[in-house]
Parts: C-alpha cells; structure tokens; sequence
C-alpha cells in the first residue's frame, strides 16, 4: 500500500484559519527573539569564559578600559573568537539549510556536496607544496578550493539540467576522491601533518580580526542571497511542476543555492576548518518546530547555529583547562549522540 508524501499531506490537509496563522506566526516570532536573546547569552559566555580565569570585573575592565595584560586577552582573544564564532557557526547553519532545501534531503549538510572537501584539500595543497603556514594565506586557498568544487559539482550534476540526486551524487563523489587526496599527502608528508591535522579538526583558536576581516564580505553576501532564496526553495520543495506552475525559476534558483551555499560554507571552513554537524543538525531541529517554511527556518538557524558553535567552544576551553579542546572535537561529540536521538525519537513519533 501506497503512502501520502510529506509534501502532498500537507497538501491535502485543510488550511488553517486567518487567526490561527496569525498565533502560530506570532509564536515564532517570539521563539525567534528568544534565541536572540541564548545567542546573546551564550556570546557573553563566551567573552567572560576561557581557559585563562579571569573574574567578571577583569573582564569587564579588559573589554572597556584597559589596553594591557586584560585587555589583550578580552579583545584580543575572546572578543575576536566570539565574533568568528558567531560569523561561522551563522555561515554553516544557513549553508546546511540551504542545502536542505535544494537536495530535499534532510540530512544534507555541507559535506555532501563536498564543499567542506574541497576547501581542506585546498589548504593542505598549500601547506605540503607552497609551504604556507599563516591563516591569512590558508584562507584564499581555501575559499577557492571551496568555490572550485561548487562549480564541479555544478558542472557535473548537469549544470541546467541538475536535479536534486544529480548535484548530492556529484558532490559524494568528489567527496570521496579528495578525501583520498587528502589522506595520501598527510601519509607521505610528515612534516606537514602536524599543521594539517590541527587545522582539519576545526577550532576558533586561530581567530584574528585580519581573518573576520577576510571572510565577512563573503558571508554577508552569501546570507543576503540565501535569505532572499526563501521563496523560490519553498516553491520547489513542493516538486518541480509545482514550483514552475507557481513561478518559480527552477535553474537560476538551484544556481543561485548553490552559490550561497558555497560562499558561506566556504568561508566558514577557511577561518576555521572544517566543523562538523553544525549545518546538518541545526536545520534539521529547527524544521521540528517551525515546520517546512524556510521563511522560518533560515533566520532560525542563522540565529541557533552560533549558539551551539559557541557553546561547544565555550565547553572545550573549560573542561581540559589550561589547555583547551578545538570545537570540531566538541560539535562532534555532542552532535553525533544527540543527532541519533533526535532522529530516533521523530521516528518513534511518526509511528
């Protein structure tokens, strides 16, 4: 026996009335100033926690008053740090989203169309033949790793014929193929394999505002062009006829995805590598509760997004002090389990 689609459900289902749209709208609303209201929370934990222990009023003179010792750590370190933080963890949770979308998949995430991939094979690229060792330089190499492979992908999934299987099958192989790339030079160059291996994990630690510099202008853009795809995604998301029936520019949309998703993720991973679950989680919970409209769910995992990359930053620098643990570690430690529970627990609700 045959069942109904998620999609044609919500179809067949009656609409509900004026007044009740308006509740449900206006309930989002105020769960989006909620999260505003954790993201700040977390972001001044973020400042006023790290492995160095300094007390509430050192921070405070640190970050208003003083151009020493404090405030070298406050603004220097944490400030910056927080601010990447937020940028990057904003980039890859509208990245995830957006990818979401384009590939009616799920549990798309930015390593599926191999994106995160290609910037890492970029920057270690640069590390094992033009001996680059500075953040500033890994960057470029690794926005145009990343670009290099959205265009490939694009390519190969049939450019204005791609379809959704077309682009994840595309993306899954390059995959695979520069992880193999990447893990014959870490074998063969050992004097390179330390760098590589600190930056491939993910962490906020190299923050720098030459860096936030950098990569804003490319996560502006992209998150402008993603917010404004909300429309023609949710017309897609109802099938391809559909989405033509209603207007909806199948190839420039899906082009114009693909863009975004490449300018954010790319610029997320070359500040900080690559971070793992934060593009595929965040979206993924967020459509729980805010339901198919990526009118929603963009500006919430915009705003979500950040708070569990600072978070989990925030972990790794207390729970091994004086050291600290890179948050690629933490957001997988803490995405993988909780992941699996969210998954099975939608699954038992849907029996």
């Amino acid at each position: 026996m045959f069942t109904d689609t998620p999609t044609q459900q919500r179809a067949a289902a009656p609409p509900a009335g004026p007044s009740r749209q308006r509740r449900r709208s206006a309930m989002k609303a105020v769960g989006l100033v909620a999260a505003l209201v954790l993201l700040v929370l977390v972001a001044a934990a973020s400042i006023a926690v790290g492995a160095k222990q300094l007390s509430m009023g050192q921070v405070w003179h640190g970050l208003f008053a003083d151009t020493g010792t404090y405030g070298d750590v406050v603004v220097g370190e944490r400030l910056s740090r927080t601010v990447l933080g937020l940028l990057a963890g904003a980039a890859l949770g509208l990245a995830g989203a957006v990818l979401q979308a384009l590939t009616r998949n799920p549990l798309a995430d930015p390593g599926l169309l191999g994106i995160n991939a290609g910037a890492s094979a970029a920057v270690v690229t640069a590390i094992t033949f033009f001996g680059v060792t500075s953040l500033a330089g890994y960057v470029w190499f690794a926005f145009a790793g990343a670009m290099l492979v959205g265009a490939l992908v694009w390519f190969l999934g049939g450019s204005r014929g791609a379809t959704p299987v077309r682009l994840a099958l595309a993306g899954m192989a390059i995959a695979a193929a520069l992880q193999g790339y990447l893990q014959a030079l870490m074998i063969l160059d050992e004097a390179a394999l330390g760098r590589m291996r600190f930056w491939t994990v993910g962490s906020l630690g190299t923050a720098s505002w030459q860096s936030i510099g950098q990569v804003l202008p490319f996560i502006a853009v992209g998150t402008l062009l993603a917010l404004a795809l909300a429309r023609p995604l949710n017309a897609m998301e109802m099938g391809d006829d559909t989405a033509r029936a209603l207007g909806a520019h199948l190839n420039r949309t899906r082009a114009l995805s693909m863009l975004a998703a490449t300018l954010l993720c790319g610029a997320a991973t070359a500040a900080c590598g690559p971070i793992v679950f934060v593009g595929l989680m965040v979206p993924h919970v967020v459509r729980s509760f805010t339901g198919p409209d990526l009118r929603w769910i963009l500006p919430y995992a915009t705003v979500l997004s950040p708070v569990l990359l600072l978070g989990a930053d925030v972990i790794g620098r207390i729970v091994v002090r004086p050291s600290e643990l890179q948050v690629g570690i933490v957001t997988a430690v803490i995405g993988g389990p909780l992941f699996i529970f969210l998954v099975r627990r939608r699954r038992t609700a849907q029996l």
